[in-house]
């Protein structure tokens, strides 16, 4: 790669190129990231600069770049049959035996699954199911949905309604009927001052006062993101998840688990579902199922949902030209083949997870880090003008994206939400790896602290 390269890339994406999330004439100004290769848990930019990738891609390389048992399984599909449909009473092997071995690693009484294409498709699967189901038994008010504020779904019109995001909502005339958003378990960013397990108990709570206020007979589910991600890796306390689940069980209601990140050992099971306790009767998925190698999603959908959709027969309007794409499929086979044969949730229990942990904390001894958390393999740390009062730094000083952008200048990537920094590292870190993570961390919030200050000073 030559300047000159980098700089064509750089003019053809700011004429032609509109990326997701994104302030288009900040980004023209700025200039892309040309990232064109990667290996293990390193990326490479076109001015051949080393990252550390500490978010695995967007939190699913999971097993890392370049895994060529991947690429096998991709080539090797692609000669055999590189695509056919899933409709019209067809099927094909990948996605047979795909939906087999995930009913193989999901929790007792998931028996059936629903491909998509991600997990934004995955989500709006959800909404349709969960309101055909109720549909089915005769209910057909039963249609309200409840989500949680700053909760990521996914982006499409349906998944993005159950975002707790408003000001994606304001963008579209969002949220669609039927749904219903409550507080987040987000101990530390509502500067709670009720213990972390009374905080956790009282914001479950709040599920059965709105099922009380809507009525028990209109609300067909609660979802929710095991830890949610995107909001800023909000880890619930220990007392959230139980609450959740004994007032879904006490009004009847439908459970559903967004696995979307969590699946897949993130959370050192295979699904973070397993990591609470919880007992969904759907389970959406995607990101690691492939390890990001192709675009895949789906539903796990649990026996309560899934005899009544058999038993009580006619059709059901929904479905995508790639669900169960063959190649997709086949690529998911050989990542959960691969995660059973390197023995990875135990190394991830027995060794990473708590070596991440122990790290991690040390972060939080940081002068700028109001709170340094944890769960598996999701970190987080709260950026801070006041460590004792929690007390955030003033917007327009962008704490968090200078962070950002000083990790980067480090060589590693870590992302922002707000000020909010969290990562979602590989499970093939090694301790070295983690080690650079850690210290390249540190040297950031150096320099950002360094930054803020002179900033204010000014």
């Amino acid at each position: 790669m030559n300047d000159q390269d980098l700089q064509r890339w750089q003019q053809l994406d700011r004429e032609h190129f509109l990326h997701p999330f994104t302030d288009h004439r900040e980004l023209g100004l700025r200039g892309t990231r040309v990232i064109t290769r990667a290996e293990g848990a390193y990326l490479w930019d076109a001015a051949g600069n080393r990252l550390l990738d500490a978010m695995s891609g967007l939190w699913c390389v999971n097993l890392g770049y370049g895994r060529q048992e991947l690429v096998a399984a991709a080539t090797q599909q692609l000669q055999t049959l590189p695509y056919y449909n899933s409709f019209f009473q067809c099927t094909h092997p990948p996605a047979i035996e795909l939906a087999a071995d995930l009913c193989a690693i999901a929790p007792p009484g998931f028996n059936r699954v629903f491909f998509t294409n991600s997990g934004s498709e995955a989500n709006d699967t959800v909404i349709r199911l969960v309101r055909y189901y109720w549909s089915l038994l005769g209910k057909p008010d039963k249609q309200v949905i409840i989500a949680r504020r700053n909760a990521y779904h996914g982006s499409t019109v349906g998944a993005a309604s159950l975002c707790g995001m408003p000001w994606m909502h304001a963008q579209a005339g969002l949220p669609i009927p039927g749904i219903v958003h409550i507080e987040e378990p987000y101990w530390f960013g509502q500067n709670a001052i009720e213990d972390p397990e009374a905080f956790g108990r009282h914001v479950a709570r709040q599920l059965a006062a709105t099922i009380d206020r809507l009525g028990v007979d209109k609300v067909a589910a609660f979802i929710a993101e095991p830890v949610q991600g995107a909001g800023g890796a909000i880890i619930p306390p220990a007392s959230y998840w139980p609450e959740i689940q004994r007032i879904c069980d006490e009004h009847g209601i439908l459970l559903v688990a967004d696995e979307v990140i969590t699946g897949f050992g993130r959370l050192g099971q295979w699904f973070g579902s397993q990591h609470f306790g919880i007992r969904p009767d759907l389970m959406s998925f995607a990101k690691g199922v492939t390890c990001g190698y192709q675009p895949l999603g789906g539903v796990m959908v649990g026996d309560r949902v899934a005899e009544v959709l058999v038993a009580k027969g006619g059709e059901f309007f929904h479905g995508f030209t790639y669900s169960g794409h063959p190649v997709a499929c086949a690529v998911a086979r050989a990542n959960l083949r691969l995660m059973r044969e390197e023995r990875v949730i135990e190394h991830l229990q027995a060794s990473l997870i708590p070596a991440f942990s122990r790290r991690w904390q040390q972060l939080g001894s940081h002068p700028l880090v109001g709170e340094a958390r944890s769960a598996g393999l999701i970190g987080a740390l709260e950026l801070v003008s006041d460590k004792s009062a929690r007390r955030r730094f003033a917007k327009e000083l962008r704490a968090g994206e200078r962070c950002r952008d000083f990790c980067i200048e480090q060589g590693l990537v870590m992302r922002a939400v707000g000020d909010t920094m969290i990562v979602a590292p590989p499970f093939i870190l090694t301790e070295t790896q983690l080690d650079e993570l850690v210290d390249k961390a540190w040297r950031a919030l150096d320099l950002t602290q360094q930054a803020l200050g002179a900033a204010a000073g000014a």
